[in-house]
This record gives structure tokens, C-alpha cells and sequence, in this order.
């Protein structure tokens, strides 16, 4: 799994410091915040600048469609839970806010991930005074989403090998269930290990970087 969308082209985005970059990723997202729920052609304009940003730092389209569709999935189910709490006479016009606002959200935030390293990122956000728990959260999290994201794929190399992947739709439901409670088991076994190895290691709550 690669730690960025992009590593392999470099662009006029690529070129600008971290704190500009980060700074007109935080703007795009305040943009669209504000922005009336019901004036969907200006979410539509966000969207599409959004998307060209990302074009301009050579982000495959692909790349693209894929993570969107995965945030889709559940940002879809959030916004449809609005007009299902008023018994669906009502709410629609905050659920496509909602929908809008989190693309924009998700496209702003990727295009970052793509031009800024993240080590730079961490870097850029330490000297702007952000909490230093926050900035060991974002590490951690960060760096073992990888861990996890193989042990996910361990766990579906074995249950493919006992079902031959012949089973039907609900037994593939119960048995993602079944996986993803797995998965969080292991997580915190994982953690509980990876906490006690820092300890044995010094670790004294401080994150350090490389450029320190």
C-alpha cells in the first residue's frame, strides 16, 4: 500500500512551502463551510476547483474515483440519516450540505496528503503551536493505519482459503462483520504491544522528527 497518492510526478503544487499549501487547503474547506447549503452551483464550482487543483498536481484520475467512492459509501450513509430521523418530509436540504461539504472536505484534504509529505506536514503544524498530543495522534494513526490495512488483508487471505470465496452475499456479510470485530481485538492487542516496546525504548510522550 503506498503512504501517498502521488510520489511519482512532481508539480507546480509540489513547489509551494507546506504552510501555503496547508493554509489554502484549510481555506477551501472554510470556503465551503460557509457556503449556503441550497446554492448547490457554488458547491458545484468548489467541487470543480477542488478537482482541478488535484489535476494540476498530477493525482491520477483513478486514484481519485477510488478513494472518493470509498468516502462516499459512508459519507452517503450519514447524510441520508438526516431525513430518515424527520420520517423523511424533511432535512434534504441539510443532508446535500452535508454530502457537498464533506467532498469538499475529503478532495481538500487529499490534495494536501498529496503535495505535502507528511513528516512535513507534522513538521509545518508543530510550528504553527498545534497541541502536541494531537500531532503524536495524527503519527500514530498514520503509521499503523498500514499495519492494520495487512492485517486486514491477512485476515481475507485466510477466509478466502477455508470459504474458496463461493459463499453467498450474507454469509460475506456476516463474515465482514464477523472481521472488522476482529480486527478491532487485534487492534488493541496490537497497540497494547506497540505501547509497551516505545515504553521499554524511552519514549516520554515527545514526537520527534528527522529535521530536528
Amino acid at each position: 500500500m503506498n503512504e501517498s497518492p502521488v510520489r511519482q510526478a512532481r508539480s507546480l503544487c509540489h513547489r509551494l512551502p507546506p504552510t501555503v499549501a496547508l493554509l489554502l487547503s484549510v481555506a477551501a474547506i472554510t470556503v465551503g463551510m460557509l457556503l449556503p447549503s441550497a446554492h448547490l452551483p457554488s458547491h458545484g464550482a468548489l467541487v470543480c476547483v477542488l478537482l482541478a487543483a488535484l489535476s494540476l498536481a498530477r493525482v491520477p484520475f483513478g486514484v481519485v474515483a477510488r478513494r472518493l467512492a470509498i468516502f462516499l459509501a459512508f459519507a452517503l450513509l450519514f447524510a441520508i440519516s438526516v431525513p430518515l430521523s424527520q420520517g423523511f418530509r424533511g432535512g434534504w436540504e441539510m443532508a446535500v450540505g452535508i454530502l457537498f461539504r464533506g467532498v469538499e472536505s475529503f478532495l481538500a484534504g487529499l490534495w494536501l496528503m498529496s503535495v505535502v509529505p507528511f513528516d512535513r506536514l507534522l513538521a509545518t503544524l508543530r510550528r504553527l503551536h498545534v497541541p502536541a498530543i494531537l500531532l503524536a495522534i495524527l503519527a500514530f494513526m498514520y503509521r499503523f493505519v498500514f499495519v492494520l490495512w495487512n492485517e486486514l488483508d491477512t485476515m481475507r487471505d485466510a477466509r478466502r482459503a477455508r470459504t474458496f470465496d463461493r459463499a453467498g452475499l450474507i454469509f460475506r456479510w456476516r463474515n465482514s462483520a464477523q472481521m472488522i470485530g476482529m480486527l478491532l481485538i487485534r487492534s488493541l492487542g496490537r497497540s497494547e504491544r506497540v505501547y509497551g516496546a516505545m515504553c521499554a525504548r524511552g519514549w516520554d510522550g515527545t514526537l520527534r522528527t528527522l529535521d530536528e
